[in-house]
């Protein structure tokens, strides 16, 4: 699908960029004229995601492996991103993790995984870039979850990372906002075809609930994550910052709640 924005001579920078909803955001940015780098993991997964880009139109495409926990590897990853192309004018920020697992039959590690990814990584890509932004100009996003304003059973995890990742959108909101930098966080409804939905949909009855949930009576794509995120990243979003918008097809409007009880419901009856 052809689109109306224009990302020319633009750096993108697309942290989780190698799979599912960030991958698609990549490649969107890609089309519409960018520059645009990922960060992933796995090298493997950042070449062939270069080569995807590529074949998109971008005018360039690089990319590093890196832990977002780690934070000197994602400082100097991003500074030689930089050293390359000069200022960033988009940051699109989403690794995370997840698995379901209800609060008891959940380790300290296991806990502190999806913390340090979700919430310390978001913090650790917040200080990498900042740096390197165009100032004023800049907009970063950072991909959140329904589960950081929605309880859900089998979540706590995800919920406690995500709401931090929110909160961390709307204080840099004030610290940077007079330097003309905009940052906002986008809420992901149930959107087909990713990793992250087959886990908490991992069966047919949980992922006809979902869809039945949702409003507008079905999944989203990586294409309306995508597309948000080129809104957010253009003049056109010039007035909006540290704002947390869900793209969910109105799914938080009640039936998100409906996941929760479902992984609870298959959680319980898993034997011991």
């Amino acid at each position: 699908m052809s689109t109306p924005f224009d990302f020319k001579n633009k750096n993108v920078l697309v942290v989780g960029g190698t799979s599912g909803i960030n991958r698609g955001i990549a490649e969107t940015f890609a089309k519409a004229g960018a520059r645009v780098a990922v960060v992933s993991r796995a090298q493997e997964k950042v070449d062939d995601t270069i080569q995807s880009l590529k074949a998109c139109g971008t005018a360039d495409a690089r990319g590093f492996a890196a832990d977002v926990r780690e934070a000197d590897a994602i400082k100097n990853g991003v500074a030689e991103i930089a050293a390359a192309w000069g200022k960033l004018d988009v940051v699109v920020s989403g690794a995370a993790g997840n698995f379901p697992a209800l609060a008891m039959g959940m380790s300290p590690n296991g806990f502190r995984s999806v913390i340090e990814i979700d919430l310390l990584g978001t913090f650790h890509v917040m200080q990498a870039v900042y740096p390197h932004l165009q100032k004023p100009g800049a907009s970063i996003i950072n991909i959140s979850a329904p589960q950081a304003e929605i309880p859900m059973a089998g979540q706590s995890h995800v919920c406690a990372a995500k709401a931090g990742v929110d909160m961390i959108t709307r204080t840099l909101c004030l610290e940077w906002g007079a330097e003309g930098i905009r940052i906002n966080s986008v809420i992901p409804g149930p959107i087909d075809n990713t990793e992250g939905m087959k886990r908490l949909a991992p069966n047919e009855k949980i992922r006809a609930a979902v869809t039945k949930s949702v409003p507008l009576q079905r999944m989203g794509s990586t294409d309306d994550i995508a597309n948000a995120c080129l809104f957010l990243a253009s003049d056109f979003a010039s007035y909006i910052t540290g704002a947390v918008i869900p793209v969910d097809g109105g799914w938080a409007q009640g039936g998100a709640a409906l996941v929760g009880a479902g992984l609870a419901e298959m959680l319980k009856a898993t034997p011991k």
